[in-house]
C-alpha cells in the first residue's frame, strides 16, 4: 500500500482534533504527516494511514497498524540528485513493506526515533 505524494510535517494537535473519531480513549497523536491527501498518524498506540481515494477524496480507507505489528523498518536518506527521503516499514504476514516518501524538508530521522520509541518497547 503505497501512498503517492511527498509529505510534510503537519501540527499533532491539530491532527488530533481532525481524527479524534478514529482514537481510542485516552490515545495521544505524537506526530502527523500530510501526504497530498493522504496523512500518516503516529500515535502512542498505533500507526494509521488515511488514504483519500477516488476523484472527489469522500471515499476514505482508515488503516490502523498496531507497532507490535511492525517486524522492522527502514529509513533512505535524501541524496543529491534525489531530493525525497523514504520510510519502509514491513508488517508481519505481508513479504511487501508499506512505502511513505517524505520531502527533504521533513527529518528523516525524527520518523525513524518516533517508529524506534513505540516499536522497540
Amino acid at each position: 500500500m503505497a501512498l503517492l505524494g511527498n509529505a510534510h510535517t503537519i501540527n499533532p494537535a491539530t491532527a488530533q482534533q481532525d481524527y479524534e473519531r478514529l482514537l481510542g480513549q485516552g490515545e495521544q497523536v505524537h506526530a502527523a504527516f500530510l501526504l497530498i491527501r493522504d496523512t500518516i498518524l503516529f500515535t502512542d498506540r498505533r500507526l494509521i494511514l488515511v488514504d483519500k481515494q477516488g476523484i472527489t477524496g469522500k471515499k476514505t480507507e482508515y488503516h490502523s497498524v498496531p507497532y507490535r505489528s511492525i517486524t522492522h523498518f527502514a529509513v533512505e536518506t535524501a541524496g543529491t540528485f534525489d531530493l525525497d527521503a523514504e520510510l519502509k516499514i514491513w508488517i508481519s504476514g505481508s513479504a511487501t513493506p508499506l512505502q511513505k516518501t517524505f520531502t527533504k524538508g521533513v527529518d528523516i530521522y525524527e520518523v525513524q526515533a518516533i517508529l524506534t520509541q513505540f516499536v522497540a518497547r
